[in-house]
């Protein structure tokens, strides 16, 4: 998932995305150690994806929470 379709979702969904993208990386750190993970590559594009949905989690509540800032009149 591209950052750019992680921006339009809501904070809930990001949420939701990450549990999603945390289990599937405990699946596969398990499938590893069996030696049944087949494409080892998943294991780190999941740990990126996790990140990057984090930051614009992170970011979003932010947002939310800073006050809007007002320009100093010259």
């Amino acid at each position: 998932m591209s950052a750019e379709d992680l921006k339009t979702k809501t904070e809930d969904e990001l949420a939701k995305i990450i549990l999603d993208l945390r289990k599937d990386q405990f699946n596969a750190r398990f499938q590893r150690a069996q030696g049944t993970l087949e494409n080892t590559s998943i294991l780190r594009k999941n740990r990126r994806e996790i990140a990057r949905a984090k930051t614009i989690l992170n970011a979003k509540r932010k947002e939310e929470k800073a006050p809007a800032k007002k320009k100093k009149a010259a």
